[in-house]
């Protein structure tokens, strides 16, 4: 099973790549969520809560709390636990000094517990995370980073970016490049194309969506793939 892309975008939600904006200080963000993705062995995903919190200036701490389905295409479904998320934002470098965003935002992933849902090993991902703002309501971002997991077989690594463009005073859309290489586990290399949006209801209330196609390897890794959240801000 893909280790990311069958779960929560390990992102800037929606997206999968992240950007590197931390949760402001003593702010809170909760994404509920619904995701998964579709290949020729059937679907996985899952549904949860993810929590952000502003601890610091520049400092964002996360965990994600995710329950999983797998449906295989020979019939059957499983459901349970996944795995839960513990992570840390640490934004590095401003655009108003040297014009870019830089974050560092390692991830662990605690065992799921399960032989049918998420990954029943701890892992790590260590990744590096860049945005750059122009006027006009056009960003971008990304980077990247490796997974390094207890089985050192299912070692990969990942890259993507996102370009988005603010079409609305409250919509903003975007497109994203993904890939994720093989591991020695029998996973092959992906790459996806994906794109999503965000449109503000108020202040503190938001919904989101994304939706991904695969385009290497797409039958084993992903035909389609859907992300949508409901995000509270306060």
């Amino acid at each position: 099973m893909l280790v990311l892309l069958a779960r929560p975008a390990v992102a800037g939600p929606p997206f999968v790549s992240d950007d590197p904006e931390p949760t402001e200080y003593h702010h809170f963000e909760i994404y509920t969520f619904n995701s998964g993705t579709n290949t020729r062995d059937g679907v996985d995903g899952g549904a949860g809560i993810d929590f952000n919190y502003g601890a610091a200036p520049d400092l964002q701490l996360t965990a994600t709390l995710p329950a999983g389905f797998s449906q295989s295409a020979a019939g059957g479904t499983h459901l349970g636990l996944s795995n839960i998320e513990l992570a840390a934002k640490y934004r590095f470098l401003h655009q108003d000094n040297l014009g870019l965003d830089v974050a560092v935002f390692p991830r662990v992933f605690l065992p799921s517990g399960s032989n049918t849902i998420g990954d029943n090993h701890a892992s790590v991902l260590l990744p590096v995370w860049v945005q750059k703002d122009w006027k006009g309501g056009w960003s971008a971002f990304g980077g990247g980073g490796c997974v390094f997991s207890a089985v050192r077989r299912a070692d990969f690594c990942l890259a993507g970016g996102v370009l988005t463009y603010q079409l609305m005073s409250k919509l903003q859309i975007g497109a994203e490049l993904f890939h994720q290489t093989a591991n020695s586990a029998g996973t092959p290399a992906t790459t996806s194309l994906g794109v999503g949006w965000r449109y503000d209801l108020s202040s503190n209330f938001h919904l989101l969506g994304y939706v991904r196609r695969g385009v290497e390897n797409a039958e084993q890794t992903d035909r389609f793939s859907w992300y949508a959240s409901v995000l509270f801000t306060f």
